[in-house]
């Protein structure tokens, strides 16, 4: 099981940079950031860059694999950010992973556009990601289609990672689902079931269910296919304590899911935790019980 921590992007360049830091000292696999032009209850705070942002990490971690949570249609447009990707790719020396989703109908990022709702969601985010992957794989792209333009786009020089960085879809749905298991390298999900954390689990578990079909139907192995479960949607916050990281992680590991991220501590509001759990947790500590010695 591999542990990720997610850092919003809501630090100025010193505190951000001794985080990311710590997520690569501390031992976590990987990094992650949000992708929104700002975020529910924080929207009225500081608040970078998602692009700026994983670049600097980029900078200062050698180890860590860095991506965003998630990026979607409703602020992204796959020409410019297939330049993005190429760019991160580069910086991070082929750590860079594109998580994308079809982004929420409704919240700050739609309304500070004042963007008409697409006819689709579903179409919108199928059209961006067969988009990406093209502008990623092809040297030369012209597409003319319902929601996007790309007249003889070039990607020289390409992503590190060949053929091209690796996708992760966000699916909480069935027809989101779907389209993770025929597009996607692998899955990301932050589950469903409301405010009841035994729901949410029985939740995650039918999405489980319900990718696992939709890889079958694909012509893929039920079981591949890498599994995340970002632990932002569940209703209780995982580093409250390190005994509940580790009940998250058992039942995660026993649901099939390769990683869980978690979100960085803050010290009020939303994720409002203790900064030393990240130690308790941290996969270079001694384990829980030990002596170290």
């Amino acid at each position: 099981m591999r542990i990720g921590l997610t850092v919003l992007p809501e630090h100025p360049r010193d505190e951000a940079t001794r985080r990311w830091r710590a997520v690569e000292e501390l031992g976590f696999a990987t990094g992650w950031t949000y992708d929104h032009l700002g975020w529910r209850t924080l929207v009225d705070g500081p608040w970078y860059g998602a692009v700026p942002t994983l670049s600097s990490a980029a900078m200062v971690t050698e180890r860590i694999e860095i991506g965003p949570f998630v990026v979607s249609p409703n602020v992204r447009s796959p020409v410019p950010f297939a330049r993005d990707v190429i760019t991160l790719d580069e910086l991070s020396r082929g750590r860079f992973t594109a998580a994308l989703g079809a982004g929420t109908p409704r919240g700050y990022d739609t309304e500070v556009l004042g963007l008409p709702r697409p006819a689709s969601r579903l179409a919108r985010f199928e059209e961006f990601t067969v988009l990406l992957d093209r502008l990623l794989t092809e040297e030369r792209v012209t597409h003319h289609g319902e929601y996007y333009t790309a007249v003889e786009a070039r990607n020289a020089p390409g992503c590190v990672q060949r053929p091209r960085v690796p996708f992760v879809l966000a699916a909480d749905g069935p027809r989101t689902v779907d389209l993770a298991a025929r597009l996607g390298e692998g899955w990301v999900t932050t589950g469903r079931g409301g405010d009841d954390l035994d729901a949410w689990w029985r939740g995650v578990a039918d999405l489980v269910t319900a990718y696992d079909e939709a890889r079958a139907r694909a012509g893929h192995g039920s079981a591949s296919g890498r599994r995340i479960l970002n632990t932002d949607g569940a209703p209780v916050y995982p580093l409250s304590s390190a005994g509940l990281v580790d009940d998250v992680v058992g039942r995660a590991g026993e649901l099939g899911f390769t990683d869980v991220a978690v979100a960085w501590p803050r010290r009020e509001g939303v994720f409002a935790g203790d900064e030393d759990v990240l130690t308790a947790i941290s996969p270079s500590s001694p384990p829980r019980g030990s002596s170290g010695r």
